[in-house]
């Protein structure tokens, strides 16, 4: 293998593979990346079994071939070069890296041993979408997941397809989040819908590498799913599990509705994280006169505050607590001045979204009071 290659295109390239490395003791060369170079095009492929990705980066191909050298040897000797252009060429089992003064080699291991990467036996029914939606939808929902052994469902957002639009959901039982893409805003040549469990190691990997102006196609099968566009590939094995079942558990109504700032908001739940306690807890209040909304927090050897920021409320006086970091994640996920916030009793869900939007919602539950 013998390449010329600007220093930029390299580390872009290897930065959007390198995370899917592996540590494994039993199959070290987990944590390379494999050079392919063949048919004038350059990849990149990681792999830690669960997921994997490839990448395609712009260089000469002089002479094709294939190798693979650790990953964070080769990120650390690009992080550190001056110069741009590269040339790589194989010596036997190690890469022979030059510029015009620097050069370098790097041991490597021969490409045979690398994980053959699997393919969906789905090579023809796909959807089509936008990597700005795909990559918004899965940042609003990804923040209600958590990882969780004993429940791997948890640690998913659930791909629910119909023939009219795209849902996404996550939860991780006390919050969850939903995104509605509507179906023209994808395009599908399939005439069956499908519900997958994608992991949120996945999930986050997207959201790293997906540029909002490229296209991502997504095909679909029992126990696997690859997103490609013309820059890169990502296939990822399935979660094993049920979804529960959350439209069970979505509140039809609340006691109480609120419009308000969004920066407020915002502003007054950072000043009650000061003085919360280790619950996280703040207590939202909606007083007799509905004035505005109290957001208040206390600690016993800390202290205590209370905000009254303004607000157009409709409903009755209550009040309840809630975890503040699970507000400022849902917070996190709108972007409009004004949000609307629906609360019920203490021992049933509240709603936040964005005014005027109804393709996302988040709800969190309240903490209950022993």
């Amino acid at each position: 293998m013998k390449l010329t290659i600007i220093k930029s295109n390299l580390r872009d390239g290897l930065a959007a593979v390198e995370r899917a490395t592996g540590e494994n003791q039993n199959l070290p060369i987990l944590k390379n990346v494999l050079i392919d170079a063949d048919d004038g095009k350059i990849r990149l492929v990681t792999t830690n079994l669960e997921i994997a990705v490839r990448c395609v980066v712009s260089g000469k191909v002089i002479e094709p071939g294939r190798l693979t050298v650790p990953a964070n040897i080769l990120a650390g000797v690009l992080g550190n070069l001056t110069g741009e252009r590269l040339n790589l060429e194989t010596k036997g089992a190690a890469l022979h890296l030059t510029t015009d003064s620097y050069e370098a080699t790097l041991e490597g291991t021969p490409p045979d041993d690398f994980p053959i990467i699997p393919k969906t036996k789905n090579q023809t029914e796909q959807i089509e979408i936008q990597g700005g939606i795909l990559k918004e939808a899965l940042t609003q929902t990804a923040a209600s997941a958590q990882f969780s052994e004993l429940r791997p469902e948890l640690s998913s957002v659930l791909f629910l397809f119909s023939l009219n639009d795209l849902k996404l959901v996550a939860t991780d039982s006390f919050r969850l989040s939903e995104k509605t893409i509507a179906g023209g805003r994808i395009r599908a040549n399939t005439k069956q819908g499908f519900s997958a469990l994608v992991p949120l190691k996945t999930a986050h990997e997207l959201i790293r590498i997906i540029k909002d102006d490229e296209t991502v196609h997504l095909y679909y099968d029992q126990n696997q799913i690859l997103f490609t566009t013309e820059r890169f590939e990502l296939i990822s094995r399935l979660i094993d599990g049920t979804f529960p079942d959350y439209t069970a558990i979505l509140p039809k109504k609340f006691d109480t509705e609120v419009a308000i700032g969004r920066a407020e908001l915002v502003n007054a739940l950072k000043l009650a994280a000061v003085f919360s306690s280790r619950s996280g807890e703040v207590r939202i209040a909606v007083p007799e006169n509905k004035k505005g909304l109290r957001i208040a927090s206390a600690e016993h050897g800390v202290g205590e505050n209370s905000n009254l920021i303004p607000a157009k409320i409709t409903g009755g006086a209550l009040e309840v607590g809630f975890n503040w970091r699970y507000l400022m994640d849902g917070l996190r996920a709108l972007s409009t001045e004004e949000v609307l916030l629906g609360i019920n009793e203490e021992n049933k869900p509240a709603q936040l979204r964005a005014a005027g939007d109804a393709t996302y919602f988040y709800v969190v539950m309240p903490i209950l009071r022993t």
